[in-house]
């Protein structure tokens, strides 16, 4: 068992052990995810929920796998549990910025009854952008790659055409 940690971390290129809490909370909210996909789509059946949960999951650590292989030579990062640190960020941001985008939405006065669906949606989702801006810099600096992502907000304000508020 030791030897296969040893070979974990030299894998990922952790030095220091609590630089395996990354991995641990990835493996944990992919098969949190996959359980809860499993609960929403399938009956009420407990060992049917965990046992597609855990398919599911283990499906989505895959997907996240092959996704680090593919961006870890574009994104340039230090070492390679930062990916999973990376991936993290971006995870609690798309959430968090839903979750900060409802209130805001109600509070302009904007619903499905007064400007149907369509409109509503596009709306929510231009206030979800707006925050999601916002906070992937956030999260990334309470996760300690502020670097990282302010570098990548500019990269994509700049394709937003917001580039010219930058270079001030």
């Amino acid at each position: 068992m030791k030897n296969r940690i040893v070979a974990f971390k030299s894998n990922w290129e952790i030095s220091k052990n609590w630089q395996l809490l990354y991995p641990v909370i990835g493996v944990g909210s992919a098969l949190y995810l996959g359980y809860k996909f499993a609960v929403k789509f399938f009956e009420d059946n407990l060992w049917l929920h965990i046992i597609v949960g855990l398919m599911l999951g283990v499906a989505i650590i895959r997907l996240c796998l092959f996704f680090i292989k593919k961006l870890q030579h574009k994104w340039e990062v230090n070492e390679r549990w930062e990916l999973i640190r990376i991936f993290i960020v971006f995870a609690i941001t798309g959430s968090s910025s839903v979750f900060v985008g409802r209130p805001i939405i109600k509070l302009m006065g904007v619903s499905t009854e007064n400007l149907g669906p369509i409109l509503y949606g596009v709306i929510f989702c231009l206030v979800s952008l707006i925050f999601y801006q916002i906070l992937l810099v956030f999260w990334g600096f309470i996760l300690g790659q502020f670097d990282f992502f302010w570098n990548f907000e500019k990269k994509m304000l700049r394709r937003f055409g917001l580039g010219r508020f930058l270079d001030k």
